[in-house]
């Protein structure tokens, strides 16, 4: 009989647990699928951290924490911290099964999710030898016709593993990571709100073939010099202009210009984002740090956000969830302008070839434009952007000193 009541309480106990909720500890190996281009993997980690438990997000150097999970009985839900994403799943045992859910303002994309507990391969538990060696610079075109576009690659490989990124005009792919299989290179990136996926057949140690992006083909040549065109020469004022001028709300509802007394005799960084746009999120994540450095020397930072919503509330909400996610001290103003270029440009008329999210205005202290920086390398771009942050930086010194 005691046994049966120590058994019995046992029983309960696990049940009662179960139905608290909690998601297996350890590393999973999460796959969406299909998305255009075939099945996306990505490793993720789960954490038990000061009574709750915290999801982070493997993909090459980076570790992406997700800390708003719900479970309720074999129901997971988890809500990514920036992009207006989720997952909606069910835990059975070592599997989690269900969707992942893109809310894109007046409609959701939904794409099958499934993920496996204790297995911390990406693409494949025991790849074949890779048949070359990649690391280094490559000239990659993606598309083709009008839609051809020259990027460059950039890539280190260990073994099979393969991490790296591809820089365009307007930004940079962010943090890849994938293998070698043989003769065959992939590639993948989630950060809850863009799903990365390239995939190319290796013809020799100088050369790649049948790339897909999606449905986007591309090719790629070795090439230690590729570069792309200075992104301080793409997007410029239209000839007779000096300023920029604007006035939109922030948060609060309260209007914003650059004639408030608080830019006056300021060097300003305006900043030209979307809580939608990964590149902008890296943006942000330096110029919070950048802001704290320079801001008692003399600098303001100003976002002006362009929603996938026009909607001062829905903006509001999705805004506000940068703001709280990365603690940004400056203000963020909501343009009542979708993230549609060719609306961007409506709403700033001095700009000419507005190309990309995010841009970013360099004002001086007479309140005069003196550079614009078409889109953002970040820090998966390594050296690339240490050479952005350096420059940058150097030329608010120059900027701080002018009389």
């Amino acid at each position: 009989m005691k046994k049966f009541f120590a058994l019995l309480l046992v029983t309960i106990l696990s049940v009662s647990a179960f139905a608290q909720g909690k998601l297996k500890t350890g590393v999973w190996r999460g796959v969406l699928q299909p998305v255009a281009g075939g099945e996306l993997p990505f490793n993720f980690e789960v954490k038990d951290t000061a009574g709750r438990q915290q999801l982070t997000i493997f993909n090459a150097g980076e570790r992406f924490k997700v800390k708003d999970i719900r479970v309720k009985g074999d129901s997971v839900f988890i809500h990514m911290p920036l992009f207006d994403s989720e997952f909606k799943l069910q835990q059975k045992a070592n599997t989690l099964t269900g969707n992942w859910i893109r809310h894109l303002g007046n409609r959701d994309a939904v794409i099958p999710f499934t993920a496996q507990h204790n297995v911390k391969w990406r693409f494949f538990a025991k790849p074949e030898t890779p048949a070359y060696q990649i690391t280094g610079r490559w000239s990659a075109i993606f598309g083709e016709g009008a839609e051809r576009d020259t990027t460059v690659g950039e890539f280190v490989q260990k073994g099979n593993r393969v991490t790296g990124t591809f820089l365009t005009t307007t930004g940079d792919y962010r943090y890849l990571e994938g293998a070698i299989n043989g003769k065959k290179l992939y590639l993948s990136c989630f950060d809850g709100g863009h799903a990365f996926l390239f995939t190319a057949n290796l013809q020799d140690a100088k050369t790649m073939t049948n790339g897909l992006f999606g449905t986007t083909p591309w090719t790629a040549v070795k090439n230690p010099k590729a570069k792309l065109p200075d992104a301080y020469s793409l997007t410029v004022l239209k000839p007779g202009y000096k300023k920029i001028e604007f006035s939109f709300p922030d948060l609060n509802g309260q209007k914003v210009s650059l004639n408030d007394a608080r830019f006056k005799n300021k060097v300003v960084i305006l900043q030209i984002m979307g809580s939608w746009c990964p590149n902008c999120m890296d943006e942000t994540a330096y110029l919070v740090n950048y802001y704290k450095k320079y801001h008692k020397k003399g600098v303001e930072v100003l976002g002006l956000a362009y929603e996938r919503s026009a909607e001062f509330e829905q903006a509001r909400k999705a805004v506000l969830q940068e703001k709280n996610h990365f603690n940004v001290p400056y203000p963020l103003l909501l343009t009542g302008y979708t993230n549609n270029k060719q609306e961007t440009a409506k709403s700033l008329p001095m700009l000419s070839n507005f190309l990309a999210f995010p841009t970013t205005i360099i004002i001086d202290k007479k309140g005069d434009v003196r550079k614009i920086y078409t889109g953002f390398s970040g820090p998966g771009t390594g050296a690339h952007y240490t050479d952005f942050v350096n420059g940058f930086e150097r030329l608010t010194d120059n900027l701080l000193a002018e009389i």
